[in-house]
């Protein structure tokens, strides 16, 4: 058996149940000055606000930038420049604004770091020299759900040919702040939209490598049946045409960036989540919202497999997974259970969350896309493994409806 190393310098991300959590935590830190980078949308939200409070308290003078945009190597660049005499930066948005402000502190410590992400290859995967490491703390307050980028080593980093995923152990952030007044303004669909992105990634590690590891599938499945239950409720919540309430908001936070944790893929084939390659290539490509996509992908990709088709994963876990699905929708909702079968199963979830999961395209969209989702991600690399463009085609074709013309007059 081979030994389970930890070869990162950086410790794992410190989580912070409140804001006012850093009034404790930044006296503890060298320096006199604070730099917020808040998304565009929260600028002059109370959590910024509420950031600028305990930077006063602690005796930090504070600047505020508002980066806008999807975050480029160009304006990535531009950001780490501007960073370059802060002494400590707090991210305050979503996965974009936090994915930036980490590749940006990162790049503006390591040049070798921008000469990784500048060269020309067709991987979506760039991965970062493990000694590259951050010259100042980076704190994350998310107010969205979803990504997890507030807890990862990862962030996604836009390009002429779409999103990459950047990996790297400098990534990590230093703080997580989670706190129900950051997402208090997250459009109640982000807010279900997150809770299924959560689901989408775990699921997809989980069946998409057929180890049984008893340990970490505990683990996962613990979280999806914890996961469901709070989308249930949230989806009740909706109907009734209430605002899910701040505890609610905050345990779906907390499972967001846990579901990022070590114990959860310990052993697994890091690339097993194929459905994450082909949802972000359909979201850029047609310019619909990343989990709109995830969720046209999902029931084709899940029928792959109930088919036998191991290479897109493994038919008795998804079973498995599913069973924990039904179980707790039904225990949460108190209706009838969710068809057993996991495709019909995942479509009348997706309904009954209210998550948007129909998608139109040309045949022509169809073939463009899957040819960009196998170059970036395919043909001998290892995150789509041995699945060709023909089997990526048949899924995307699946996943999408094509429009029917117009009938004349």
């Amino acid at each position: 058996m081979d030994a389970v190393w930890n070869l990162s310098r950086r410790p794992l991300t410190q989580v912070a149940y409140g804001i006012g959590g850093l009034a404790k935590w930044l006296p503890l830190q060298g320096g006199r000055s604070l730099t917020i980078l808040a998304d565009p949308a929260v600028a002059e939200s109370q959590a910024v606000a509420r950031v600028r409070e305990c930077a006063a308290w602690a005796g930090r003078t504070v600047e505020c930038l508002v980066p806008s945009g999807p975050g480029t190597l160009e304006s990535v660049t531009a950001l780490a420049e501007r960073l370059r005499e802060s002494e400590l930066v707090v991210a305050v948005g979503g996965g974009t604004i936090l994915d930036q402000a980490k590749l940006a502190v990162l790049l503006g410590s390591h040049p070798a770091v921008r000469d990784r992400l500048a060269v020309r290859h067709r991987s979506g995967l760039v991965l970062l020299p493990a000694e590259a490491e951050p010259r100042i703390p980076v704190v994350t307050v998310p107010t969205t759900v979803g990504t997890g980028s507030e807890l990862s080593g990862g962030a996604c980093l836009s390009t002429a040919q779409g999103k990459r995923l950047v990996l790297g152990s400098g990534l990590q952030p230093d703080v997580a702040v989670l706190d129900p007044v950051a997402t208090s303004t997250l459009p109640v669909e982000l807010l279900a939209e997150g809770v299924l992105e959560v689901l989408f990634r775990v699921a997809g590690m989980y069946t998409g490598d057929p180890q049984e590891l008893p340990t970490e599938d505990a683990f996962v499945l613990t979280l999806v049946d914890r996961m469901v239950r709070l989308g249930t409720e949230l989806a009740r919540t909706r109907r009734a045409g209430l605002a899910p309430g701040d505890q609610l908001r905050l345990e779906i936070a907390k499972l967001s960036g846990v579901s990022h944790s070590q114990w959860f893929n310990l052993g697994r084939d890091p690339c097993a989540c194929k459905g994450w390659y082909l949802g972000n290539e359909l979201s850029s490509g047609l310019g619909r919202r990343k989990m709109t996509a995830a969720a046209a992908v999902l029931g084709p990709l899940w029928q792959r497999v109930v088919e036998g088709d191991a290479r897109w994963g493994s038919a008795p876990r998804l079973h498995r997974l599913w069973r924990t699905v039904t179980e707790a929708h039904q225990a949460q909702s108190g209706g009838a259970p969710l068809p057993a079968d996991p495709v019909e199963g995942v479509a009348a979830l997706l309904d009954d969350w209210q998550i948007e999961h129909r998608v139109e395209a040309t045949a022509e969209q169809i073939d463009r896309i899957a040819r960009a989702t196998t170059r970036a991600w395919g043909d001998g690399l290892p995150t789509l493994g041995a699945l060709t463009l023909a089997d990526v085609r048949h899924v995307m074709a699946q996943a999408v409806r094509v429009p029917q013309p117009a009938a004349a007059l």
